[in-house]
């Protein structure tokens, strides 16, 4: 049998419990061209909150009904399909769910002997495309930069800090609470962190960054993201990836108040969404992996099993209750 969690209910804030509900259903036959894929993992994002939404978006809101959206990864059980055989292991959009049967569209190989399957949704995934491309296509990043990082100790965020000191930016996180700031300097190499529970966050600004910042990474939005702006330096740039503190709001989204720093700065803020670079992944995954094999950067992701726990674990991602990249392990072994 395949267990899916089906998507039932619109949220209205947080996503609850009854959201979804978990099923079983016969494996699924394949037809001509079409393979089976038995998932390991799939990948939990905080974009998925903003797929339950029925409103206009880079990407059509999910249907009432449908298995979940998620990316995954897993192995090639069965193959009717020339580009795959039995035994591969691949990556893509399978949702949450235990089988899927797909023409294979979407799909790319991976190698489970060149890094553990988990990394294939993080940071050799979506993730790190979003954060390879994001911070060196829109951030126009360049050695000397200074280089600011909401979310730093997430699976966006903690790439793109590492990608920036690659490249000689100086890099300053923001993160949630002592252990994660301590995590993104000791472990990740950023410059320092802003521990935006606990400090006060437009004074650590101007401690951190006293001539202001060249680019500016956003995951949170919000508050953060106003701050931020009174920061810039002269044509600094704002990527605007995510904004994670306003997923779950009942009310209006709370846009920034400061953003006539664009006009006197010259600072431009433009939003970015990985599915434009589909053509270059390639060429940003070998880019990751390299530097990854040099010990350069650091992937991080905290997986948790079972299907059934996919609510509970779902609200870690905003409750931020883990490190790195959120994963679920959806398989029995």
């Amino acid at each position: 049998m395949n267990k899916q969690l089906l998507f039932v209910k619109r949220p209205t804030g947080k996503a609850e419990a009854d959201t979804w509900n978990l099923v079983e259903n016969p494996i699924p036959e394949i037809g001509d061209g079409d393979i089976l894929i038995k998932q390991h993992y799939i990948s939990l994002d905080p974009a998925m909150r903003g797929w339950m939404n029925n409103a206009k978006s880079y990407i059509a809101p999910m249907e009432i009904g449908s298995v979940m959206r998620a990316g995954s990864v897993g192995e090639v059980v069965r193959s009717n399909n020339k580009k795959f055989k039995v035994g591969d292991f691949v990556a893509g959009t399978g949702g949450v769910q235990q089988y899927t049967a797909t023409d294979g569209q979407g799909y790319y190989p991976v190698d489970p002997k060149l890094a553990p399957l988990p990394t294939y949704i993080g940071t050799l995934g979506m993730t790190g495309m979003t954060a390879y491309f994001g911070i060196t296509e829109v951030g126009q990043i360049k050695a000397g930069d200074v280089v600011l990082v909401s979310g730093a100790a997430g699976a966006v965020g903690s790439v793109v800090g590492q990608v920036a000191k690659i490249k000689g930016c100086t890099v300053v996180g923001i993160a949630g609470g002592a252990e994660k700031c301590a995590y993104v300097v000791n472990e990740l190499g950023f410059d320092a962190c802003i521990d935006y529970k606990n400090e006060n966050v437009a004074s650590r600004f101007k401690e951190e960054c006293p001539k202001g910042i060249d680019v500016y990474f956003d995951n949170v939005g919000g508050d953060i993201l106003d701050i931020a702006l009174t920061r810039l330096k002269r044509h600094a740039r704002i990527v605007i990836c995510g904004a994670i503190s306003q997923y779950n709001n009942k009310t209006a989204v709370k846009g920034p108040s400061n953003y006539l720093a664009l006009l006197v700065s010259r600072a431009t803020m433009q939003g970015m969404v990985v599915f434009d670079y589909a053509d270059r992944y390639k060429e940003g995954a070998m880019q990751l992996g390299a530097w990854m094999a040099q010990g350069k950067l650091k992937s991080k992701e905290a997986v948790y099993e079972g299907i059934e726990n996919f609510p509970q674990t779902f609200d870690r991602l905003f409750s931020g209750e883990k490190l790195g990249k959120l994963v679920l392990k959806v398989i029995e072994d």
